[in-house]
């Protein structure tokens, strides 16, 4: 008699789970007509990934207050060559964002105004104004005061002060107006605050929309099935302990090497900035948003292909041998990162 009870006990508790399992119009994101065969296992990994990360929002902090004509001035001074010393350089020189670029120039370093290369890698100009703070070290807290590290970095575009360039670009007649309108109550919109501000405002609007939001919306077909399997794999292997939140990455700062030493030693990261010992290869965690076509990686650009930044990262960062098929997994999953607009 108990073996019976048993036996019709666990029978109930198997019906139950399949009910449980399967998505309803209730509880689950968007059209159930969209959803393939497999929704099933679909709807639970949305409600996972969607725990994890969430969607990039709709707009950039600060982006409420931006004017279309601030936007449009920022815009054209972005990708402005006369803002650098020698006329050869703009903001998208590094930071391509025309012709489907993924806001970066695909080089491990970036050559400058006098043709001496950076140190560290040009990351992404694309959503970044969600992350917490710019530069690879965090030096910087808003968008606005990252824009003036480069124009005046000798090694970048390498204007000697704000205001030789406040005056070289007063001079130039169609700034006249478009100046004008972006700061129509300012007596003297010409200065140096004001560049930074109309850059911003046009980052702001840098916002990418790809495969992996919509998944999370509800559109279970977005990703494949193998797209699929990478982003479990993501959050099981445990690359999600920095890789979390909507622009996967870009909310935290981490040591790089956490299980054994980076290769390259003579980049100390943020402790350049703080002199804080315990910040010594530290960096700010890159955002995963269109890896797909932000290579070469890491901070110092030395690692070529998705593939060996995620055998890299698991060895260095995680203490695990990612096999083959893993790290296969998590790359197609990342290849649905990529901005819509951009493939």
């Amino acid at each position: 008699m108990k073996k019976l009870f048993l036996l019709v006990f666990l029978l109930f508790i198997s019906i139950l789970l399949v009910i449980n399992c399967k998505p309803s119009s209730q509880n689950t994101p968007g059209p159930v007509s969209q959803a393939p065969s497999g929704s099933g296992e679909a709807a639970i990994l949305v409600k996972q990934v969607s725990a994890i990360f969430g969607t990039i929002p709709e707009k950039m902090p600060g982006a409420d207050k931006d004017t279309e004509e601030l936007v449009r001035l920022g815009e054209k001074l972005y990708f402005d060559k006369r803002l650098s010393d020698k006329d050869s350089q703009s903001c998208n020189t590094c930071h391509m964002v025309d012709n489907k670029k993924g806001g970066v120039d695909n080089l491990p370093t970036s050559p400058g105004a006098h043709g001496k290369n950076g140190k560290r890698n040009s990351p992404t100009v694309l959503n970044a104004g969600f992350q917490f703070v710019q530069f690879w070290d965090g030096r910087a807290a808003t968008l606005e005061e990252q824009a003036k590290g480069p124009m005046l970095n000798p090694v970048e575009m390498a204007m000697t002060d704000d205001k030789k360039l406040v005056k070289k670009v007063s001079k130039i007649a169609e700034y006249k107006d478009l100046f004008k309108k972006a700061f129509p109550s300012d007596k003297k919109p010409f200065t140096f605050d004001h560049i930074t501000m109309a850059i911003a405002a046009f980052e702001r609007t840098l916002k990418t929309s790809d495969r992996f939001d919509e998944f999370m919306k509800g559109k279970y077909n977005a990703l494949s099935a193998d797209e699929q399997k990478g982003a479990n794999m993501f959050i099981t292997t445990g690359c999600i302990t920095c890789h979390a939140g909507p622009l996967l990455g870009g909310s935290m700062y981490q040591k790089i090497g956490v299980f054994k030493p980076y290769k390259n030693t003579k980049d100390l990261g943020r402790y350049e900035v703080t002199k804080e010992e315990a910040d010594k290869f530290i960096f700010k965690v890159p955002m995963l948003r269109n890896i797909a076509i932000t290579a070469p990686y890491y901070h110092d650009g030395q690692i070529k292909t998705m593939e060996e930044a995620v055998k890299d990262m698991g060895s260095l960062q995680l203490g695990k041998d990612m096999t083959d098929g893993d790290i296969t997994s998590i790359v197609a999953f990342f290849k649905s990162l990529t901005d819509k607009s951009r493939i």
